[in-house]
């Protein structure tokens, strides 16, 4: 008779290895948001990375790299998560939602990479700058063509200052992750339908709204033009 094998318990079962440059990313984002960038010594990194400094070195010649290389991160992880999202979805005022509501919950459930390419980015010196600054446009630039596809979608209003409408949008958005609690009840999807609503239907109820809307928008949109020209 064979004899059976004790199953493994679960507190036997160690986890898949992680890959050292994601170990180091992943230690460095949670220390960066907890400590922030000029708190966090490389030392502490690489103890985090359970790592040598020197191995560390030799992966990044500084702390503004390791910030960069996590920025990186958080902006491949950003635009995964809403294409993830919106794959299937044909309407792109619907892509646009779907697309707030994705990047909120990767901001909202602990991905430091994003949050710290948002909050952390005014710590960089001035040579490290540039990447930050490459990855943030990239980051608005695919933001900024969702918003560009909906606008041409033909349901929303034809004279609207896009970069405006980005700013607005997601300095409300982001800001979120500095006071979401999760006790607090309301998750990651209803606050961002909630914020949506406010962008796409207004505050005010129909009868409170002036006559021509359009023509308001307009207006708007030709004195935001005469000031940045």
């Amino acid at each position: 008779m064979t004899k059976a094998h004790p199953q493994p318990r679960a507190a036997d079962v160690q986890p898949a290895p992680v890959d050292t440059e994601e170990r180091v990313l992943l230690a460095a984002g949670k220390l960066f948001r907890e400590k922030g960038f000029a708190a966090t010594t490389v030392r502490e990194i690489a103890s985090a990375a359970d790592m040598l400094p020197g191995s560390l070195h030799y992966r990044y010649a500084s702390k503004d790299d390791i910030l960069v290389a996590l920025m990186k991160r958080g902006v491949e992880r950003a635009i995964g998560a809403v294409e993830l999202a919106t794959a299937k979805e044909p309407s792109a005022i619907e892509r646009l939602r779907l697309g707030l509501r994705a990047h909120l919950e990767l901001l909202c459930n602990g991905d430091d990479s994003l949050y710290v390419l948002l909050f952390d980015w005014r710590s960089l010196t001035s040579g490290a700058l540039k990447g930050l600054i490459r990855e943030r446009a990239r980051l608005e630039a695919y933001w900024e063509g969702l918003l560009l596809e909906a606008h041409a979608s033909g349901t929303a209003r034809p004279l609207l200052d896009i970069e405006l409408v980005r700013h607005f949008g997601f300095g409300a958005i982001n800001w979120v992750a500095t006071w979401y609690r999760p006790q607090d009840g309301r998750t990651p999807a209803q606050i961002a339908d909630a914020f949506w609503s406010f962008l796409a239907y207004g505050l005010l109820h129909e009868s409170a709204r002036p006559p021509d809307l359009d023509t308001h928008f307009a207006a708007l949109l030709a004195s935001s033009l005469r000031k940045t020209s």
